[in-house]
């Protein structure tokens, strides 16, 4: 019994994977700036989620804990999308793969958990290949350095989020994650213009494909995704999830590669990276299996 729910959860994160791909899609296809962007992807996934949840009661202490892990998911989707618009969708999704570096050393500090080595050495596996894709155009440095900057964030929200939606309902939990996100990105906004001024106007009325691009966005590549994600991270490691979602790029690759035609900017470097990254998954994958044999036995 325990194992068909284990195989379950994969296959909700494979599928979460999979919806995250169209993520920076969606992206590059709004031509809206990253925080502009951002806020309405909260504010239409919200409107989404009171539609099917209403307003479910929660003590003010829980919604603050949630309410924070709101935050850094919405500054994180800023982060990233100032990574694509600096660079391209390619870039932008493989710099993210940085996350499970960040998450090796951050989750056994904030859940105190012992350090391990070999989580460790199969994120550096990673960082290499993040190395590879770094060195080999100055054109995307910017794009690389804000997109391992918003996987940083990321980790921490993932981290977090796993003990603070615990105890609550998957979906009350994903609508006070999206209403703390939105308050939180509100007061952040103004302090992210003021470092990295925008080019582009900034509080405009989405309208025509930007509406239509937007609204996939949150129906499918936020309300789903994450009610998926919030399911998974009660069976799975915050540190297994984070991994399996290196993969994110590949989905995400392919789409560019077929809809903006990316892969005559990209090298030989960057395939040696990506390979590197799908095989840290892959080895990751394979430990986990043998930890959960070894346990039973």
């Amino acid at each position: 019994m325990e194992q068909t729910g284990l195989k379950k959860s994969f296959i909700q994160l494979h599928l979460s994977v999979m919806l995250a791909g169209f993520t920076g899609l969606f992206g590059k296809l709004v031509t809206l700036n990253e925080t502009t962007l951002t806020w309405y992807r909260l504010v239409f996934t919200t409107m989404i989620l009171l539609v099917f949840t209403g307003l479910p009661r929660i003590e003010f202490k829980k919604f603050l804990k949630i309410a924070g892990c709101g935050t850094l998911l919405g500054l994180h989707w800023i982060l990233f999308y100032a990574s694509i618009k600096a660079s391209n969708v390619s870039i932008g999704v493989v710099s993210f793969a940085s996350i499970c570096f960040f998450t090796s050393i951050f989750e056994p500090m904030i859940l105190r958990k012992r350090f391990s080595i070999v989580d460790m050495l199969l994120a550096l596996i990673t960082i290499v290949g993040l190395a590879c894709i770094f060195s080999f155009d100055t054109r995307y440095r910017t794009g690389i350095i804000i997109g391992v900057l918003s996987a940083a964030v990321c980790s921490l929200y993932a981290i977090t989020n796993k003990t603070a939606c615990q105890d609550i309902k998957s979906r009350t939990a994903l609508l006070y994650l999206m209403v703390g996100g939105l308050i939180g990105v509100s007061i952040i906004i103004p302090f992210y213009l003021m470092i990295y001024p925008s080019s582009q106007p900034v509080m405009v009325i989405p309208e025509g494909d930007n509406l239509w691009w937007l609204l996939c966005l949150a129906l499918f590549c936020t309300a789903g995704l994450y009610l998926l994600q919030i399911i998974v991270l009660k069976k799975l490691s915050a540190f297994t999830v984070n991994l399996t979602y290196n993969l994110e790029p590949c989905y995400t690759i392919l789409i560019a590669f077929a809809a903006f035609g990316e892969g005559r900017e990209l090298n030989v470097s960057f395939y040696v990276g990506i390979t590197m990254v799908i095989l840290s998954v892959v080895l990751q994958n394979l430990m986990a299996s043998r930890r959960k044999e070894n346990t039973k036995k």
